[in-house]
């Protein structure tokens, strides 16, 4: 058990944006609410999933959307406390601990911030080890945890309840009410108890971006190179370094969706390397459309001389980025976690080659 204060909330913001792989949500308007929450409230109380209870009755808390309309439709705050209410008045019991339910860059304050504002603890971990953009994509999800009861809240006031036997038709109807909610909405489900954390969760995701966030600011300090830190974190590969050249994107049936391009430097087996999104970047493909990473491993978009992460909306032509990759959690290669989040599951017609393979 920990306390984390607001010193500490941008290295774990610069570091679930990494991990996030582009999604997740704006880090910085994250953070701002995580901030004021702790200025309020004080620390938050971080905790290990081997500290919680078998019994404990442990909520993942989250906003819902494409990131491209929660950068202009800021949050009232409380939206995600509401859910919580509203959920716990629907299933007849409090919540004993908060969780993120992915470790991207806004969905990985907004449960610190609730988690203060409540009073609960939060879990170290979060449900996916990275961000995927849709509700049924979570390691509760493969195994065998309903994403309901879900509880639904805008910046109107209004809740909405979802009940249905398949996490596939929760996203379905919660993305529904979410895109006539103005495309950004806070939700609380995936309802667990502490016996179900390990195999639900990835162990200690909170601390790694911390470290993560840590590593590229003192690099920086130091006038080392920061995305070499962040590689040395991540276990990852250097896929390229250029600058964007061309960015496709546009918010569809709540989804921030698109390609960008990258024009490499110093790789000539690259050449132009092309980013896909659906709120994160899910492939990445160099010269001739050889894949070089697939989700589910996780693709990350750096500066080049800050190492700071750049999400799929904030990505602008003309900026100078280095293209990294990372393993997945290895539950997400098995043939269930393929099923749910691997190439097949956004589209695409490849098969799932490990990234280390890629780069090899």
């Amino acid at each position: 058990m920990r306390e984390l204060d607001a010193g500490v909330l941008p290295d774990i913001a610069r570091g679930a944006a990494i991990l996030g792989c582009g999604g997740g949500g704006d880090p910085h308007i994250g953070m701002l609410l995580a901030t004021r929450a702790i200025e309020l409230n004080g620390p938050a109380t971080l905790v290990s999933v081997d500290e919680v209870p078998a019994d404990a009755v442990v909520v993942p808390v989250a906003m819902m959307g494409a990131p491209t309309v929660s950068t202009e439709k800021l949050p009232q705050g409380g939206e995600a406390v509401a859910a919580l209410r509203a959920l716990e008045r629907t299933t007849g019991r409090r919540a004993t601990h908060l969780v993120p339910i992915e470790i991207g860059g806004m969905n990985s304050l907004v449960p610190v911030a609730a988690a203060v504002e409540t009073g609960l603890p939060l879990v170290d971990g979060d449900g996916m080890g990275r961000a995927f953009p849709e509700a049924q994509m979570t390691l509760p999800s493969l195994a065998g945890v309903s994403a309901t009861p879900m509880a639904i809240t805008d910046d109107k006031g209004n809740t909405t309840l979802v009940e249905t036997g398949s996490n596939r038709w929760a996203e379905r109807i919660a993305r529904a009410v979410c895109t006539e909610s103005g495309c950004s909405v806070f939700t609380a489900d995936t309802l667990l108890a502490g016996h179900q954390l390990a195999d639900g969760l990835v162990s200690g995701t909170v601390t790694l971006a911390q470290r993560l966030g840590a590593a590229v600011r003192s690099a920086r300090e130091d006038h080392a190179d920061p995305v070499a830190a962040a590689v040395d974190v991540l276990g990852g590969v250097h896929l390229a370094t250029g600058k964007i050249t061309d960015v496709r994107r546009a918010t569809s049936r709540g989804f921030a969706r698109g390609t960008a391009t990258v024009e490499s430097i110093g790789r000539t087996d690259v050449g132009a390397l092309v980013l896909s999104m659906q709120n994160e970047f899910l492939l990445a493909r160099g010269e001739g459309g050889a894949v070089l990473a697939s989700t589910p491993d996780l693709i990350c978009v750096l500066e080049t001389d800050t190492g700071e992460p750049i999400t799929t909306e904030a990505l602008r032509y003309g900026h100078r980025v280095t293209v990294v990759a990372a393993p997945c959690d290895p539950r997400w290669t098995t043939s269930g976690g393929l099923d749910l989040v691997g190439p097949a599951a956004f589209g695409y017609h490849h098969a799932y080659s490990s990234v280390r393979v890629n780069a090899s």
